[in-house]
């Protein structure tokens, strides 16, 4: 016999709404949800949430009054537990409920999981104005129609000029996708499109913005798969609850910020937050052992045959792959980097977690230049000759061409065609399209061109 979630039999009343999120998905329910939900004062933070577009889990959540469960999977076995902190779930169609949203003075907070490709950077980090969702954001702003925005950048100022002209006082905006400074980046995208709009329109709105919002760095690590139909039927056995939306995660969970929170924010220190001056060190880490080591498996590893984490570290060659990776990143970061190795060999082998490397390779042109390029540039400068890297980039070529996983990515069109024909003309082109400057690197296109050969058999 099951029984659905509600707050009514949970014993659970929804807390008041103080905070937002946009992009409702797996990451954010396993993460920063989870944070809040641990907060001692969790009661004064409620958030409403919203999808990234489609309504499905929306509906899902609100039939469930916003609960869900929460499911750590380890080698030990399962444990359950429900997270309460979502008062309310919206649709991201749902624009006047979004704007109305955030032009309420209580809500004080805006965390963001909308992926590295959906912040529309150009090459330089600035904001990719000519793309075609950008440019219709901006037309539908200027004509005062911010219900027709679409793009990330084009909601989030929609957003803040609705909390502007509503006197909404400040807010801190969270962004927890994986980009370098990722708060730094989303405020430049954010003050560009806000410095076009004020030509037109709103010449006060960036000046608001620079004094009310603050953006925050953050670093964010947990591993959390895609729900399938057998965890939800794990979900059930364990706790007699017909959950159709529970979360999947390990137990291991970091979550490091950097900046001001001039509307106050829930005691997520007292969660296992950790807050700093400055992220980078952490963020680098995270970025090139982890994200790095996610992206050479999905493509090399995906390349020859594996479909998940556990499985490709538990091929030798795979995992001596990666181990060389970790090598080569280790010599140029300044924090320790044993016990995070130790911790990520257990993490990438935990039988329990199912991370499909199809949904790690998705956007590669988007995470391999913060993930792989930086560690590869550092060691051709030193002299070296990156074999780990060039592997990484071996297999993105060679998953370019149809090895492994189908190609997700918003330039999949672009890349396809440079990725066809003969490998040696093949190999510069898709190398300029991550960076103009690698193909001026002979050594480093050949030694991509032998590794691109090698997982392409």
């Amino acid at each position: 016999m099951t029984g659905r979630l509600s707050r009514a039999a949970a014993g659970r009343p929804a807390a008041p709404v103080a905070a937002a999120h946009l992009g409702l998905g797996a990451f954010f329910r396993a993460h920063q949800a989870a944070y809040t939900d641990l907060a001692p004062d969790a009661d004064a933070w409620g958030i409403a949430a919203f999808t990234g577009r489609r309504a499905g889990l929306a509906e899902q959540l609100a039939a469930q009054d916003g609960l869900y469960t929460l499911l750590r999977r380890s080698a030990d076995g399962d444990e359950a537990s429900t997270i309460g902190c979502l008062s309310r779930v919206h649709a991201g169609g749902d624009v006047p409920t979004w704007l109305a949203t955030m032009a309420d003075p209580v809500v004080r907070l805006l965390t963001l999981t909308v992926t590295e490709a959906a912040y529309h950077r150009s090459a330089d980090g600035g904001l990719a104005v000519d793309a075609p969702e950008v440019a219709a954001d901006l037309a539908a702003l200027r004509r005062r129609d911010p219900a027709a925005c679409r793009s990330v950048p084009g909601r989030l100022v929609a957003a803040l000029a609705a909390r502007a002209d509503a006197d909404g006082g400040p807010l801190a905006v969270v962004p927890c996708d994986n980009l370098r400074r990722n708060g730094a980046a989303v405020g430049r995208v954010v003050a560009e499109l806000a410095a076009e709009v004020a030509r037109d329109l709103d010449p006060q709105l960036p000046e608001w913005i620079e004094r009310q919002v603050s953006f925050v760095d953050t670093e964010v690590d947990r591993i959390t798969p895609r729900t399938t139909a057998d965890d939800v039927e794990v979900v059930r056995r364990l706790t007699g609850v017909d959950d159709p939306c529970p979360v999947v995660t390990e137990p291991f969970t970091e979550w490091t910020l950097a900046g001001d929170f001039p509307g106050g924010r829930p005691a997520w220190e007292a969660a296992g937050a950790r807050f700093v001056d400055d992220v980078t060190p952490y963020e680098t880490r995270k970025l090139w052992l982890l994200n790095g080591a996610h992206s050479l498996l999905a493509y090399a590893a995906g390349a020859v045959g594996h479909k998940t984490v556990a499985d490709a570290v538990a091929d030798r060659r795979c995992r001596g792959w990666v181990e060389e990776w970790w090598d080569e990143a280790a010599r140029h970061l300044a924090l320790p980097t044993a016990d995070y190795r130790a911790a990520l060999r257990e993490r990438f082998a935990n039988p329990a977690i199912r991370h499909l490397l199809a949904q790690i390779a998705a956007d590669g042109s988007q995470k391999l230049p913060v993930r792989v390029l930086p560690v590869l540039r550092a060691e051709r400068a030193a002299g070296r000759p990156g074999c780990a890297g060039t592997r990484a980039l071996g297999g993105w070529v060679a998953h370019l061409r149809g090895h492994g996983a189908p190609l997700t990515d918003p330039r999949a069109e672009e890349l396809r065609a440079c990725a066809t024909g003969p490998l040696p003309d093949a190999v510069p082109r898709v190398l300029a399209a991550l960076d103009p400057t690698l193909p001026d690197d002979p050594d480093l296109v050949a030694a991509v061109l032998e590794h691109t050969k090698e997982l392409s058999r």
